[in-house]
């Protein structure tokens, strides 16, 4: 019993490890090459992991040829650019100007049924409306409606709006983080009478604390409704 406990942490963090060298993606991002690795590995690991009687290292070293494979594709991948496209492809156009393609949905072996899914999940269910959509190589669709379909932002309205930035989380689950108080070249004396200004007397009772660029400070007490 000890054994099988050891051999299954010793893959779960070869696995964990081959992961992070992929990259955070999810798994309807991952290039063919990276889900096939993926496939690879899992299946790679159940083996030794679900029979003690067959060495560990008949699953680790196969991983480990795995994970150098696709670093070493992944760096080629990022060099050279004809690689790339042999590799994963190029994306392809299926609508333009309201039009789709018929003989590029044939080609993906894609259906109009598949294709209208698609444009109702991204919230563009009227064809006509849209200027592109272009199938990418990760398999997402991207949908580039047409000017007088998209959505009014506030240039087209000649309107100023305050820029504000990206907000620095200062106070998570009642604890400082100290990177963002540091980046945004505050101390804990001042983060301390924000909070007293917003009715919070000890660290403890806050939920989550954040500032903007702008300096505008926004703070959420636990069990606030």
């Amino acid at each position: 019993m000890l054994i099988s406990f050891i051999r299954t942490i010793i893959l779960y963090l070869l696995i964990v490890v081959a992961l992070r060298i992929m990259g955070k993606r999810q798994v309807g991002q991952l290039e063919p090459t990276e889900l096939v690795v993926t496939l690879m590995i899992s299946d790679l690991a159940s083996i030794p992991m679900g029979h003690v009687s067959i060495p560990l290292m008949h699953g680790v070293i196969p991983i480990l040829t795995l994970i150098i494979a696709e670093a070493t594709l992944s760096f080629i991948n990022l060099k050279s650019r004809r690689f790339r496209k042999i590799m994963s492809g190029t994306p392809v156009v299926l609508i333009r100007n309201g039009k789709v393609f018929e003989e590029e949905l044939e080609r993906l072996r894609l259906n109009v049924d598949d294709l209208m899914e698609e444009l109702r999940s991204n919230g563009n269910p009227d064809i006509n409306e849209i200027e592109y959509a272009i199938f990418e190589t990760n398999g997402s669709l991207s949908i580039i409606p047409k000017a007088s379909s998209r959505p009014a932002t506030p240039s087209d309205f000649d309107m100023n709006i305050t820029y504000k930035g990206l907000p620095f989380m200062l106070v998570c689950d009642g604890k400082v983080n100290d990177n963002a108080l540091r980046a945004f070249e505050k101390d804990e004396k001042w983060l301390e009478k924000q909070l007293k200004a917003k009715g919070a007397d000890k660290l403890e009772e806050v939920l989550f604390a954040s500032v903007d660029e702008s300096g505008q400070f926004y703070m959420q007490k636990r069990g606030e409704k």
